[in-house]
């Protein structure tokens, strides 16, 4: 019996690359030279897609794969999918849900205690041998600040939870108010910031959040105000946060995600009140690896005739 057929539009790590490879018959988009030929070649046959968040799959991918009938994204971001042409056609799509939420809510608190203590510019002050020349400078403290959470989903309420081991009064901003949550809520994103210390973003992006947080919530956020970003770049005016930062307009910023990423802004270089981190809030080995068995899980059960394990549509 001939392996169902599968379309891998990037490399995944080698343990999911290697039980693929086993289950079905992998076409790695990613190495075609003619993206144009390849999807052509398997147009008839390919009834799964396997992509990865920072990805996605385009409409002109989905229109060209007529027998298409499943996307399974290693990710939950789905702002590079194209979703309406998915909807059109009736095709599911699937996420790695859940399994990552713990992982980004951490990252999300170490950046608040990173940008708060400075521990990446305290790090360099204690091996350039400067704190034989005088003490570092004194900073701001994390517990009992005010938390603003733009986004309270699931990865939002986790890093709730943790805010309150840390004597945070949180607040938050969401489309509509939720009524399972004691949090205070605010309408608007500017209303959030102007009522909190630490600002972080945990939304999906899309049209929908794009620029969200721009050169008004900056400035409500104010001089004293981190801002923490565990969501998309495209929520963020990137432009108004540079400048934010170089006029020191809110007091720093904890970024694990940018606008043009990988190749991001020179600019945030030079900055000292910023920690950069390079999209990693999953980046843990034992996530990854339950975020990939998620989509091998879903395609399994798709080929099985059983329902999906975590449809979005």
């Amino acid at each position: 019996m001939s392996k169902p057929e599968l379309i891998l539009m990037g490399e995944y790590a080698a343990t999911d690359m290697a039980s693929l490879e086993s289950d079905y018959t992998v076409h790695r988009y990613w190495e075609a030279a003619d993206k144009v030929a390849f999807l052509a070649s398997h147009a008839g046959t390919v009834r799964a897609l396997a992509t990865r968040g920072d990805l996605g799959v385009s409409g002109d991918v989905i229109n060209a794969l007529p027998s298409l009938e499943l996307i399974c994204c290693f990710g939950v971001g789905v702002d590079a999918i194209d979703l309406t042409e998915a909807k059109a056609r009736g095709i599911k799509v699937t996420t790695t849900p859940d399994v990552l939420n713990e992982d980004v809510a951490d990252l999300a608190l170490a950046l608040m205690l990173g940008i708060a203590r400075q521990i990446p510019q305290a790090d360099t002050f204690t091996r350039l041998g400067d704190w034989a020349k005088g003490n570092f400078p004194l900073l701001t403290r994390v517990n009992g600040k005010r938390l603003g959470i733009l986004g309270l989903g699931r990865i939002g309420m986790a890093i709730a939870r943790r805010a309150e081991s840390f004597l945070m009064p949180v607040s938050y901003c969401t489309r509509s108010k939720r009524a399972d949550v004691g949090y205070q809520y605010f309408a608007s994103a500017a209303e959030l910031a102007g009522h909190s210390d630490f600002l972080v973003a945990i939304l999906p992006g899309g049209e929908a959040t794009a620029k969200i947080v721009n050169a008004d919530v900056l400035k409500a956020l104010g001089p004293k105000g981190f801002f923490i970003n565990v969501a998309r770049g495209s929520v963020v005016d990137e432009a108004a946060l540079l400048h934010a930062l170089e006029t020191k307009a809110i007091a720093g910023a904890a970024l694990d995600v940018f606008w043009n990423e990988p190749k991001i802004n020179p600019r945030f270089f030079s900055l000292q009140n910023v920690v950069l981190h390079p999209h990693g809030g999953s980046g843990t080995s034992e996530t990854r690896a339950a975020m990939g068995k998620l989509v091998r899980d879903n395609l399994a059960a798709y080929f099985a005739g059983q329902p999906l394990l975590s449809p979005i549509n």
